[in-house]
């Protein structure tokens, strides 16, 4: 009941730009323009041996090579676009997981019925994955054996989309760093402050948009910030370069590695001021842990996506860690008897790592090595209990004001950049290098210290780092990054101390 049109792309030949249609097999990815292919009545292509497998596993009969039975589909597209209309779908949906860019139309179901099993793309084991032709009067799809289907996927990688990822634009946030700099830690305190702050003073919910996805990220809050004992020793588990933070799919001959995305949506409350435009403003908030061995020179190949989403991030953060840079560490040493200053701690190049991310960037996005990136890059410097006597000035409290109005509160972007300047003249005094590294990468960079932690970890009795008490936890400053990012951009969720709004004024308090 479904119309599918034939999904085009805009593909660049040369300095010019010429409209192609692309064909591919809905089921295992595979470009079919060049090769013998299916096609059906609604205009979705098959590579033979997909289509042959379908046939032989339901007994489906021979059909000709331009109108499969199996899948065949009125050429109405009344369903879809009263179902669009009704539940404000988006009109491009991005994957989460390979970044495929396709209409909501063609998104795939997956089967519920277990005897639908085997998928071209995810294994046997897997679900099958398929256009559905029948759907509830609830706008849910039914598969082959009559089962109502609930779970949507990407007509190219096949894995899971959140029904959050049909109705909102997508927000990629992504996360450099080297291995051990604290990205894990990092993002679990930072998610865990936006649950707090977001509702409470900034009038935006902010949830888990696939709890499956999250299942890795909520334990970890778990662990750190939900300990039955708080005095125990907890610690974060390394995150690996394969695992459960990964997805193995196949298209084609080649196996394909890709990132598992943490996904939160981000919606306005009623106190919001924009609470009437909830449906344009809402956003699926994407981010990704990465191994830090992902982002070292030679890493990234074919079989191996799992750093791709750096071209797509609007919300670009470099984790550099001072704990691994001897210079750094040599300034520490006088003030400070944090484990992490030992002699034998991990030594890093950091800012080669920070070149080889802006060398994927620009060959993804097709940059000259020349052309900066217009997308900000926040250079977070984390473990500031660690470093905290090395800066002129003290953090102080978090950089929210309470609005004239008290209804909400304002990011002070000021207070920010204020403490940037200041991180910048540190580092440039201390690692020059990578502060070239970052400003010949990006227009815009921004400095901002935080912990994630607010206290050093504890030792064991053969001297190694063990892990932290929950007790002892006082993050600083974790959230403000994000927060920053989302008060420079236009789309109206979190506001700054010196923007102008409808009804609004503004006071430091």
């Amino acid at each position: 009941m479904i119309h599918v049109d034939t999904v085009k792309s805009w593909r660049v030949k040369g300095f010019g730009m010429s409209k192609v249609i692309e064909k591919r097999c809905v089921y295992c990815g595979t470009d079919v323009a060049k090769t013998s292919r299916i096609k059906d009545s609604s205009g979705c292509y098959y590579c033979e041996e997909c289509y042959s497998q379908i046939q032989n596993k339901h007994n489906l009969p021979k059909t000709s090579s331009d109108s499969p039975a199996s899948l065949r589909q009125p050429k109405s597209d009344s369903f879809f676009g009263s179902w669009q209309k009704r539940w404000g779908l988006r009109e491009k949906v991005i994957c989460p997981h390979c970044w495929y860019v396709f209409p909501p139309e063609s998104v795939l179901w997956v089967a519920q019925h277990i005897e639908l099993l085997g998928d071209t793309v995810l294994g046997p084991e897997a679900l099958m994955r398929f256009l559905p032709s029948r759907f509830t009067p609830q706008g849910h799809a039914i598969d082959a054996r009559g089962s109502v289907c609930q779970t949507m996927a990407c007509p190219k990688c096949h894995l899971s989309v959140p029904r959050h990822a049909i109705e909102m634009d997508l927000l990629f946030a992504s996360i450099i760093g080297v291995p051990s700099s604290g990205k894990s830690y990092f993002l679990t305190s930072m998610v865990w402050q936006l649950r707090q702050i977001l509702p409470n003073q900034f009038g935006l919910s902010f949830a888990d948009a696939d709890t499956v996805s999250n299942r890795s990220l909520n334990e970890y809050e778990e662990t750190l910030f939900l300990a039955p004992d708080p005095d125990a020793l907890v610690a974060i588990r390394k995150t690996e370069t394969e695992g459960e933070l990964y997805d193995q799919i196949r298209l084609g001959e080649q196996t394909v590695h890709l990132p598992r995305p943490f996904l939160f949506s981000i919606r306005p409350l009623p106190e919001h001021l924009h609470y009437q435009q909830a449906k344009q403003i809402s956003r699926v908030i994407c981010m990704y842990d990465n191994a830090g061995e992902h982002f070292l020179p030679g890493s990234d190949n074919a079989g191996s996506m799992v750093t791709h989403h750096l071209a797509r991030s609007r919300i670009l953060m470099f984790m550099y860690d001072p704990t691994q840079d001897p210079r750094f560490r040599q300034r520490c040493l006088g003030f400070s008897k944090d484990p992490q200053l030992q002699k034998d701690t991990i030594v890093s190049r950091q800012e080669v790592t920070l070149t080889e991310a802006s060398h994927r960037v620009r060959k993804s996005l097709g940059l000259s090595p020349t052309q900066k990136h217009k997308v900000p890059l926040i250079v977070i410097i984390p473990k500031y209990d660690v470093w905290a006597s090395l800066l002129d000035v003290r953090l102080g409290d978090e950089p929210y004001i309470v609005s004239s109005s008290g209804q909400t509160h304002l990011v002070d972007t000021e207070k920010v950049e204020f403490i940037s300047n200041k991180v910048r003249h540190l580092l440039w005094n201390t690692v020059p290098d990578l502060v070239f590294a970052a400003e010949d990468f990006c227009e815009t960079v921004i400095y901002i210290p935080c912990s994630a932690t607010g206290c050093s970890p504890e030792i064991d009795e053969s001297g190694q780092i063990f892990g932290l008490r929950p007790r002892h936890l006082k993050p600083q400053w974790v959230a403000v990054p994000f927060m920053y990012a989302l008060a420079r951009m236009s789309i109206d969720l979190v506001f700054s101390l010196n923007q102008k709004q409808p009804n609004e004024g503004r006071s430091r308090q």
